[in-house]
């Protein structure tokens, strides 16, 4: 048994020996130095270290996240470079525990791999969901659930100023959305009272359906996953189990629905009727006719109005500027060898591009730790070239920017006309938690205060 031991330190030892010297034949791009196993995944202690490490050591990083091999890009030519003559071969996403289990076996359009299914799916999103005709049909479910936002806002408050917990509600917005148009149904209705039991409920459903882009160290040490690790994977595997059983309902539901129109209520009826935010208070003239005029209804901001407000669109800019919604994109995968900015690159290399770093790089932009709007005017729209890339770029861009810009640019275009801000406290915490997306540390709260010609109408 003694001799077993030594001959697997043996072996374990001429294992790294010649990994090293083949690197050191490779013309891989700068990197510290590396603890054994772990990698450099001490170095990750805070959201901003890779931009740290990146002006340390150049804009083509490479590092070691445990086993796992992965190339830091956090500059516009390095980005370019990746995603027009490396384009396919960066095409692919990495394997992952969340991706193993939540993701059908990487079928769904995020996480499939490049090639026939990922080109379907695409093909089939920007006909059925991001074309023309569905946005406009998002716009009007927008349109609504932005009216009833503003509702609850104004329940909150009663007509005085009060602190609002904005992280809840536009969260709630954004899922009652995205639910209203793959099922039909909000998550919420408007008509429910928002109690802290209905906040610990939704909260359940946001952790059943966001917690694929967390970072998981089994995926980067495997031998944790395989001791079972803080019971990471039993979790995920009971998380599928209740998601899937939740779509599962969604999808008999839905089925049934469309075999009997009776099954439909009035209410439904009614949404599935509308068209536009002007038909949506058109059906509430009837209700309030001596509130609600046509003078009322042309002054209430709809998505008609966004493009005749380019300020509104240079603060979204900024915003996404400064703080991009995923700050090093979604990973990529190499599936084969390549150059980017003379290195090598070995296949199987996970590729993480630096929007963070590369959006506050005072050599692209004047004061670019400070928030001014005023420096996307100039451009009349986003600057060219990969020095702005909040949803990414290259064909694996994500598809569902637009509608995303789209309820982004009318929910802050409402909440602005019809309420009055103020922070809660001298200064509002801009910390945030660590992962792949991006998100406060704290709960965004404020002052509203509704504007006094709208409270009747809301």
């Amino acid at each position: 048994m003694e001799s077993l031991y030594h001959l697997l330190a043996l072996l374990f030892f001429l294992f790294f020996v010649v990994k090293t010297l083949f690197r050191h034949r490779q013309n891989l791009p700068p990197s510290p130095f590396a603890l054994p196993i772990i990698g450099h995944l001490h170095l990750l202690r805070h959201p901003q270290s890779l931009q740290t490490l990146s002006s340390q050591y150049g804009p083509i990083l490479f590092l070691k996240f445990g086993f796992r091999p992965v190339l830091v890009v956090s500059s516009p030519s390095a980005v370019e470079e990746c995603f027009t003559k490396n384009d396919i071969i960066f095409a692919n996403r990495p394997q992952s525990m969340a991706g193993d289990h939540l993701t059908y076996n990487y079928t769904a359009l995020v996480w499939a791999p490049y090639g026939h299914l990922w080109r379907n799916l695409r093909r089939i999103s920007a006909i059925e969901l991001f074309a023309s005709k569905s946005l406009q049909k998002s716009s009007t479910i927008c349109g609504e659930e932005v009216c009833s936002l503003l509702r609850r806002l104004l329940q909150v408050n009663n007509g005085v100023t009060a602190k609002v917990d904005l992280q809840f509600l536009f969260s709630l917005l954004t899922f009652n959305v995205m639910m209203r148009l793959a099922a039909g149904k909000p998550c919420i209705d408007e008509e429910v009272a928002v109690t802290e039991v209905e906040k610990q409920s939704f909260q359940e459903f946001k952790e059943i359906f966001s917690p694929g882009l967390g970072v998981n160290i089994c995926d980067f040490i495997p031998i944790l996953r395989l001791v079972g690790y803080k019971g990471l994977e039993k979790r995920t595997k009971i998380l599928q189990r209740t998601r899937d059983t939740y779509l599962q309902h969604l999808i008999d539901e839905t089925r049934l629905r469309r075999r009997s129109s009776s099954f439909k209520t009035a209410k439904q009826w009614k949404r599935e009727e509308k068209s536009s935010v002007i038909e949506t208070f058109l059906s509430l003239q009837d209700l309030e006719p001596g509130f609600l005029t046509d003078t009322v209804i042309k002054s209430f901001l709809a998505e008609a109005d966004i493009a005749k407000l380019p300020y509104l669109r240079c603060v979204i800019n900024e915003t996404l500027r400064l703080y991009p919604p995923a700050p090093r994109l979604l990973p990529h995968f190499s599936s084969g060898a390549c150059t980017v900015g003379g290195f090598d690159i070995a296949r199987g290399t996970t590729l993480m591009v630096n929007a963070w770093a590369i959006h506050r790089d005072p050599k692209l932009w004047e004061k670019a730790d400070e928030f001014r709007p005023e420096r996307f005017e100039a451009g009349l729209g986003e600057p060219e070239g990969c020095k702005y890339i909040p949803f990414g770029t290259g064909r694996r861009v994500c598809p569902g920017a637009k509608m995303g810009l789209q309820i982004v640019s009318l929910t802050l275009g409402a909440v602005v006309q019809c309420f009055e801000w103020d922070k809660d406290g001298p200064v509002v915490d801009m910390s945030h938690s660590p992962g792949l997306t991006l998100s406060k540390a704290r709960p965004l709260e404020a002052l509203c205060t509704p504007r006094r010609d709208l409270i009747t109408i809301l």
